[in-house]
């Protein structure tokens, strides 16, 4: 019954299935199919290139459609003001199967291009008018700044005029030139050019027109205002009226020429002012036209981008669904009468039940009386690796993932991080403080889960409420922790009777034991840091070799899974020995003298890393006055032998077996076509499958499946594995100090945030004592969050992630399957 229920222990049973489809209810099968989302298809046609396949044409005219979709939705985001776009769980769906799905395709593609063509006048009349309307400002700006300049013009002549002399005249002034100067009004024989230009062209425009007039110029400018706004784009330019006055047509041209390179607008204004006021009076007269035919088409235009945004979401949706749908149609193959296609795939065992009534439902949603059918192939090829996970499971999962996916049928180590990873967390975050804060967190979050998985959450958050079950047990477990180092925010809890008294500075033992945690009298003393040290160190070496020890176990299922009951003898065993034998003994010890009373004792308490590196480069010497316990030097040294022993029966005991089998077959009689080809042994229920239509799964599982390695390999990969493995065993044991480094750290981190912020306000009296209280508390609250919650909890996640990764994985995970990736519409639905 094991392998039957599916757990997450190992990944589920997949079977290879064969689909033979009737071209009629194809698409609506592989529409169930998706809706289904347990079908992972394989491609039947890899020789042919995507632009030959049978649905070419089809998935052309969804890519355009797709293409008018995300026109729409662009159109909608450059909208200053939101446009509501109904969700898709409140829109109509659109029925895509059954007898009408290619009328109602047909009818959608009609539909986008109706709404795509009125949107595209929309906006080419709207950017028309706004090209009209800005033409009609910039003339509004340059008539009315250049009637500013000749009425200030004017006045200043007359002035001029008036305060001079008959004999200061100058001396060239012709008298037709001054009865020019009749009737108050200002006439000019030197003729000018006037416009608009960009502002940050201005100076360039200035110093090209003086070299190339040679100074032969005046010009005059002056700023506008309001910014010009690009319709298209939505830029903003700031513009300047410009007037040059210059003589002769040859200089203006120049100018003309040289404004038009440099992107000005150039506007005809008349030296008359009467005329200069009626184009004036007729260009304020259209722009207050323009401006209401604006309004109009852009009244217009928002008006279809709403009824757009009514449909927008269900026609993603569908438009998605289809070409994924044709798309894979086209992993489909042809039979030889082009009247019915056929599939392969893989699926979960247990599903195909739900899968043979999901082609029935099909078969009647098409209206047609031929259902498709399905039949398992029998295989040898690697089926992809699959753990159906829940909400809860699927960070850890995807955790473990990462690193590599599971070989099919491997023992996954994703079950057991659901304790252990949380918990090796805790260790080097215990306090019952900092877990708590980080439990609401996640805790909220979970509350809010319904409301925050509809919403955009952006990268960093979104992985945060992702991971939300992986913080929750966290800030659990560092709650626990928390109370075995009697620590809450650097301080300690009197929660039973200490062991300790204090008289004078000096403590005494009460009798008494503290039932549970570190005895808060530690928290102060002076060799409280000591204690704390040798206990968390000490603590850090049992955790990591019990971890090893617990993945080096895991390999057994895995043997007896693959029926390699050989590697458990051959690499089990010994690597076992070898780690027990040496750092199993060192976690024994540290047990041990734990135990002992070292008050009472006639020997001083040794130094176990002492002990540990004499027992190796000296060993059967024990000095009497560090020996831990009687008999020491004998245990030692069978220990000893025990793992130098273990190393040649690592690197010599599998290669030799497997050269026997090899000799083995040999001795048969058997000659594969190659020099080191191994025969092919055919049972009878592959040529029974075989017989029966199976032929490509099963050449292709002989494909796979019959990959020899040389002997050499064998043994160059065996000694490679004996040498990772006992180096490995030194350096992933010292690897678990970070658990007691890192819960030093920060504890005395949180301790030195107490100590510089709220340590000083608590004693101060008064109003002004409250108010630092207030202030410093909020610092020290944001300090504690930002700091030793979110960044030290950061760190702690990922050092607990390289002790699975590393130190466990490398023990027994193998991580070499691939993901079971079905053709799944909720997927979609996720991206999207």
């Amino acid at each position: 019954m094991g392998d039957e229920y599916p757990t997450l222990f190992r990944s589920e049973q997949m079977s290879l299935v064969q689909l033979i489809v009737p071209t009629e209810v194809a698409h609506d099968t592989i529409a169930e199919l998706g809706e289904l989302g347990n079908v992972q298809f394989k491609d039947l046609n890899p020789d042919v290139n995507p632009f030959q396949r049978s649905f070419v044409g089809e998935i052309r005219r969804i890519d355009e459609m797709a293409r008018r979709v995300r026109f729409f939705a662009s159109q909608i985001e450059k909208e200053k003001e939101p446009i509501p776009i109904r969700p898709l769980y409140d829109s109509a769906p659109l029925v895509t199967v059954g007898p009408r799905a290619a009328q109602t395709l047909d009818e959608l593609d009609v539909k986008l291009a109706e709404h795509e063509e009125r949107l595209t006048q929309m906006n080419d009349s709207y950017q028309l008018l706004s090209e009209r309307l800005r033409e009609l400002v910039e003339a509004r700006h340059v008539l009315r700044e250049t009637a500013q300049f000749f009425e200030q013009a004017a006045v200043r002549e007359t002035e001029v005029r008036t305060s001079l002399d008959d004999s200061s005249a100058p001396l060239l002034q012709h008298d037709d030139r001054e009865q020019q100067f009749g009737g108050g009004d200002l006439q000019f024989d030197l003729e000018f050019v006037a416009g608009t230009i960009d502002r940050a062209r201005l100076s360039t425009f200035e110093r090209v027109l003086w070299r190339v007039l040679r100074g032969n110029l005046y010009m005059n400018y002056i700023d506008i205002q309001e910014p010009f706004v690009d319709p298209a784009t939505g830029a903003e330019t700031r513009k300047n009226v410009f007037i040059i006055f210059a003589h002769g047509d040859i200089l203006l041209s120049k100018i003309r020429k040289v404004a038009e390179s440099m992107g000005a607008t150039i506007y005809p204004i008349d030296v008359n002012p009467d005329k200069r006021a009626d184009s004036m009076r007729e260009v304020t007269g259209r722009l207050e036209d323009l401006q209401i035919v604006l309004y109009n088409t852009g009244a217009n235009r928002r008006t279809e981008l709403m009824t757009i945004g009514e449909s927008l979401a269900s026609w993603q949706d569908v438009v998605a669904k289809e070409k994924l749908i044709y798309e894979t149609l086209n992993l489909l193959n042809y039979d030889v009468r082009r009247k019915t296609l056929i599939a392969e795939g893989w699926c979960p065992t247990r599903d195909i039940s739900q899968i043979q009534l999901a082609l029935r439902h099909a078969t009647e949603e098409s209206g047609t009386n031929v259902p498709p059918i399905l039949h398992e192939l029998r295989t040898n090829r690697t089926p992809p690796t699959f753990h159906r996970t829940n909400k809860f499971t699927e960070g850890f999962q995807t955790i473990m993932d990462a690193y590599g996916i599971a070989t099919y049928q491997e023992v996954n180590p994703g079950l057991f991080a659901v304790i252990t990873f949380p918990f090796l967390f805790a260790v080097m975050f215990g306090d019952i403080g900092h877990g708590f804060i980080i439990f609401t967190a996640a805790v909220v979050m979970i509350l809010s889960e319904r409301k925050l998985a509809k919403a955009d959450l952006g990268e960093i958050f979104g992985t945060f409420f992702f991971g939300r079950y992986i913080i929750l047990l966290m800030g659990l477990f560092s709650i626990y922790t928390g109370f075995l180092y009697n620590d809450i925010f650097s301080k300690s809890l009197h929660l039973f009777h200490s062991g300790w008294d204090v008289n004078n500075g000096t403590a005494v033992s009460n009798g008494h034991t503290y039932p549970f945690g570190i005895d808060p009298a530690w928290h102060g003393a002076e060799n409280g840091l000591l204690f704390t040290n040798s206990y968390k160190m000490k603590m850090s070496i049992v955790l990591g070799v019990i971890h090893m020890t617990f993945a080096v176990c895991l390999q057994v299922p895995n043997h007896i899974r693959f029926k390699r009951f050989s590697d458990i003898y051959t690499n089990f065993i010994p690597q076992m020995i070898f780690l027990q034998s040496i750092f199993g003994y060192l976690v024994i010890c540290i047990i041990y003298k734990w135990t002992v009373d070292w008050d009472k004792a006639s020997t001083q308490p040794p130094s176990l890393l002492n002990m540990l590196i004499s027992m190796v480069l000296s060993p059967g010497s024990v000095d009497p006055e560090s020996q831990l316990y009687p008999g020491q030097s004998t245990v030692q040294v069978i220990l000893l032998l025990l793992a130098a022993v273990c190393v040649p029966w690592l690197l010599i005991t599998k290669p030799y077996l497997q050269w026997q089998e090899m000799k083995k077959i040999q001795g048969q009689g058997y000659i594969g076509l190659g020099a080191d080809d191994v025969p092919r042994h055919t049972d009878d229920t592959t040529l029974e499958g075989e017989e029966e239509g199976n032929g490509r799964a099963v050449v292709e599982a002989n494909d796979e499946e019959h990959e020899e390695h040389d002997f050499s390999e064998v043994v160059v990969h065996q000694v490679i594995h004996t040498i990772e493995f006992c180096l490995g065993c030194v350096s992933h044991t010292a690897s678990y100090l970070r658990l007691w480094a890192l819960s030093l750290a920060h504890a005395q981190l949180s301790e030195v945030l107490w100590d510089m912020t709220l340590s000083n306000v608590l004693g101060m009296p008064g109003l002004v004592g409250i108010v630092a209280l207030v202030i410093v508390g909020v610092l020290w609250l944001v300090l504690t969050i930002s700091i030793l919650c979110v960044m030290e909890g950061l760190s702690a996640f990922l050092h607990a992630l390289r002790l699975h990764w590393v130190e466990a994985n490398s023990k027994h995970y193998e991580a070499g399957g691939y993901q079971f990736v079905p053709l799944s519409f909720a997927r979609l639905n996720e991206k999207q």
